[in-house]
């Protein structure tokens, strides 16, 4: 079977509306089997968006904890397969150690933010601490939400997939990812920021799905003192963002939202920045 590389295709459907049925069409997200790899030894497979990949693939080291930095990967080579995508990263000499010890064969859905550990001490790993004397007026996180809906061109296609972005108030959204997992639009975002060294405790991570303990997670491994959802947070992810020292603002729309942890961050007062 080849692999379709497009983010989209079209599926025919019939629509049942009024009462009448009629044919159609309807524009779907594309979700493909990506396999990481290093060195070439095999180490996850996960179900994705193909796109972005070498940002999805520098965001997901960092995340697992593979790669310390960004230049811990030497090399990045995304290769088509029959019933997927490999994308084979190599590590520099001073990775392979922790790498090895590290290894784990997991096998994700889209869905799947901590599939495949093999402890309860993995899954509630402390999180990076975030230090950011960042600071952010109210009415500019509106604005940065209302700003996010127009720039997910994937999801105005097909209304089926998640986007994680970064904000930062002197410059609007710098970067947005989009996926049919939330966990791998954050990682994608996550790595496009480290190719480029953008430093994420000046800004906010914005999300369109619900804040869960991983997101909060990954979150910290970018170093981001703010996250915004469109939905709720979870117990266990408010826990782990107040020892993280994260902001979290969830349940934002377009006439408020909410905030739960560290909120000195927030200032309730007008501003004049653009989104």
């Amino acid at each position: 079977m080849t692999v379709p590389l497009d983010r989209a295709t079209v599926a025919a459907h019939t629509r049942w509306f009024g009462g009448v049925a009629s044919p159609g069409q309807r524009a779907v997200p594309e979700e493909t089997a990506i396999a990481f790899s290093y060195n070439r030894f095999a180490y996850a497979v996960m179900m994705a968006s193909p796109a972005d990949l070498e940002d999805f693939a520098v965001g997901f080291s960092l995340a697992e904890g593979v790669a310390a930095c960004r230049e811990d990967i030497e090399d990045i080579e995304i290769v088509p397969a029959e019933n997927g995508i490999e994308v084979r990263m190599w590590l520099n000499e001073t990775r392979i150690e922790a790498f090895t010890k590290r290894r784990r064969f997991l096998t994700g859905p889209s869905g799947c933010g901590l599939c495949g550990l093999e402890s309860l001490t993995q899954a509630m790993r402390q999180p990076k601490a975030v230090t950011s004397d960042f600071r952010v007026a109210a009415v500019d996180l509106g604005g940065a939400m209302r700003a996010l809906h127009g720039l997910q061109p994937l999801n105005a296609q097909t209304r089926a997939v998640h986007a994680a972005a970064f904000w930062q108030p002197d410059q609007g959204i710098m970067a947005v990812r989009e996926d049919v997992g939330r966990h791998n639009a954050l990682d994608k975002l996550t790595g496009a920021l480290a190719r480029v060294g953008t430093d994420a405790s000046r800004g906010a991570i914005l999300l369109t799905s619900r804040v869960s303990v991983e997101m909060i997670q990954k979150a910290s491994v970018a170093g981001a003192p703010v996250v915004v959802a469109i939905s709720a947070p979870t117990a266990l992810a408010l826990r782990i963002a107040e020892q993280a020292g994260i902001t979290v603002v969830a349940i934002a729309r377009d006439d408020g939202f909410e905030t739960f942890t560290h909120a000195d961050r927030i200032v309730f007062e007008c501003s004049t920045h653009v989104a």
